[in-house]
């Protein structure tokens, strides 16, 4: 098939099956390797020469591993030290220790059980980090954990393709020989990293003075695969130097120039190696063995999410951070199909145990998002309420706390630090423990539950306060909870955090005293200094965007009025356009309408 006709079919494939991964939240990599399975010799036989691709798809790696040496700053590796040398160590060392073990007992020699308990001990990069954005969870807990175990199985791996070759030796002479090419190796190594210090930079700052985006493009990609093949060259992995170059140019100017540079080839071409790596899947091994294929895999994660729960748990993580991490980590990733192909090349790796691995690595990949799916909308939810809380006891000193606080993420804080300023007392409440024990490891008091329920309400000491601020980030929860309150609480004065405009009209109908929509005022002081900047005078910017704040409080009265009425509202957010037009085109803009509430009544209750 020509070039250009394989290309369109790769293409196609990705096109197709990454947005419907993507959609059923399996994530792109699962898409591009379903993708590759679909239009290679098991699926439609569409694209049959797997290995000539394989050897340029392997450029996404390359181009990967470049990327991840750039984000290996000094400053945030000493930033994440323990999290990285600490957790991630551990969990590499213990579970390559475990798995090694279990193919040395069936029969692997020492050699090929260490390459296989390293291999099968690194995750998915990619995979682990897509999950957890697409659900908002990199800066959670165990998202941080996850980033920093991550880090270090990134690392590992490059000392890894560099040993592998080196464990095919047997007799004396090999060994020596051996020896000598790994000296051989350290001396490139070293004049890789001397030549980048001083040659680098100065080559990227001439580039990047003649101005032409498109030559520092090319100058990127140069620096990258120039630097993979002198080490190819030199009989050392083309990864290790894109690896060095990374690391090389990580506290340069020019990092996130290259970076962006970089990006888009990296995407495609690790999209490609996906697809070539789903396209060598050996499906005919699943079909005849799969009650094998499929023991492995689930043993293997099995014995991945122990060790990583139980690591988890040792740095003091949450029963539900530690459930988290330890399925997100349960699989094993696309270094260990790297892993495999070097020890292939090597002779290190039989055909058959490489395919069947490479089939196993593929079946847990497969496997983790629908577990991670089901932990996150039934285990877990079932656990929160049958397992005893952390914190569900409130202290009995707190007779007096005229304020509470209904979630405590970022909006909740802000209140809450405020208050510790001026020596407020405050009951916090929060229905995600991370986030309590974050709060109380700082010192502040905060406690676990669902501030919709009635009974931690009265437990909180509800009927005392005088103040309760509904900072809850959940539409639906916020909404439940500001209900919960009105009823059996009517005199606690709502002071509630809104998401958008419909979020708005949800708690003034029910009752919220003041009603702040999270964004208006920093979008308002974000327009005053846009404003400044273009000339207008500082006083002229400041009546502006009052004008503007008094008529978005007016419209938002009248789109409440007509609530229910899709046509009533869409007819509003029209005239409204003109009349803020009108606002600043005549006169009469100069002061609001006479009979019009101002901004302070407009942001009280609405009914």
């Amino acid at each position: 098939m020509p070039l250009l006709a394989q290309t369109a079919v790769f293409l196609a494939a990705a096109v197709v099956m990454v947005p419907v991964f993507r959609k059923l939240k399996l994530g792109a990599v699962l898409g591009f390797l379903v993708a590759g399975l679909a239009i290679g010799p098991w699926g439609l036989r569409i694209v049959t020469e797997v290995q000539s691709i394989m050897h340029f798809a392997e450029l996404g790696v390359v181009l990967l591993l470049f990327i991840i040496g750039l984000e290996l700053q000094p400053s945030r590796l000493w930033a994440l030290r323990r999290s990285v040398f600490g957790l991630g160590a551990v969990q590499v060392g213990a579970t390559g220790l475990a798995v090694g073990s279990i193919a040395y007992a069936l029969g692997s020699g020492w050699q090929v059980a260490l390459v296989i308990g390293v291999a099968l001990s690194m995750n998915s990069t990619a995979f682990v980090l897509q999950l957890l954005g697409e659900r908002h969870q990199l800066t959670t807990r165990h998202g941080r954990a996850a980033f920093a175990i991550s880090l270090f199985q990134d690392m590992a791996v490059i000392p890894m393709l560099a040993i592998v070759p080196l464990l095919v030796v047997h007799d004396r002479s090999g060994a020596a020989h051996a020896w000598l090419g790994a000296l051989k190796a350290a001396a490139v190594i070293a004049a890789v990293i001397v030549g980048g210090r001083y040659l680098l930079r100065p080559v990227l700052k001439a580039v990047a003075e003649s101005g032409i985006q498109e030559i520092f493009t090319a100058a990127a990609l140069l620096v990258v695969i120039g630097t993979a093949l002198i080490m190819e060259g030199t009989g050392l992995s083309m990864t290790l130097g894109a690896f060095l170059a990374g690391v090389l140019l990580a506290d340069s100017e020019y990092r996130h120039e290259i970076e962006a540079s970089i990006e888009p080839f990296k995407g495609l071409l690790l999209g490609l190696f996906f697809i070539t790596v789903g396209m060598g899947v050996n499906m005919g091994l699943l079909l005849e063995r799969p009650a094998a294929i499929l023991g492995a895999a689930l043993g293997l994660m099995f014995v991945k999410a122990a060790i990583v729960f139980g690591l988890a748990a040792g740095a003091r993580h949450g029963a539900e951070s530690a459930r988290s991490l330890a399925v997100l980590l349960a699989h094993a990733g696309e270094f260990a199909f790297v892993l495999f192909g070097v020890g292939l090349e090597s002779g290190l790796l039989e055909r058959g145990t490489a395919d069947f691995l490479v089939v196993v690595v593929t079946v847990s990949m497969a496997l983790t998002p629908i577990l991670f799916l089901v932990h996150e909308n039934v285990v877990a939810p079932r656990l929160r309420k049958t397992a005893p809380p952390a914190y569900d006891e409130i202290d009995d000193d707190d007779d007096d706390v005229p304020v509470i606080i209904a979630g405590v993420g970022r909006v909740g804080q802000i209140v809450s630090r405020i208050l510790t300023a001026r020596r407020i007392p405050y009951t916090a409440l929060d229905i995600n423990p991370e986030q309590v024990d974050t709060i109380r490891r700082v010192g502040r008091k905060a406690y676990y539950g669902d501030a919709s329920k009635l009974d931690l309400l009265r437990a909180a000491k509800a009927d005392r306060a005088r103040v309760f601020v509904l900072a809850i980030d959940d539409v639906e929860a916020s909404v439940r909870t500001a209900l919960t309150v009105r009823k059996h609480f009517p005199h606690l004065a709502i002071h509630a955090r809104a998401r958008n405009r419909i979020h708005a009209h949800r708690l003034a109908e029910i009752g919220a005293r003041l009603i702040t929509r999270e964004t208006f005022a920093s979008s308002l002081e974000m327009a005053r200094h846009v404003l400044e900047a273009l000339g207008t005078g500082e006083s002229e910017a400041r009546e502006t965007v009052t004008r503007f704040r008094e008529h978005d409080e007016s419209v938002l009265r009248r789109q409440f009025a007509a609530r229910g009425d899709e046509e009533t509202m869409i007819q509003t957010s029209r005239e409204a356009a003109q009349e803020l037009q009108d606002l600043f085109d005549t006169d009469r803009a100069e002061s609001p309408p006479i009979g019009e509430p101002s901004a302070a009544d407009l942001a009280r209750n609405w009914k």
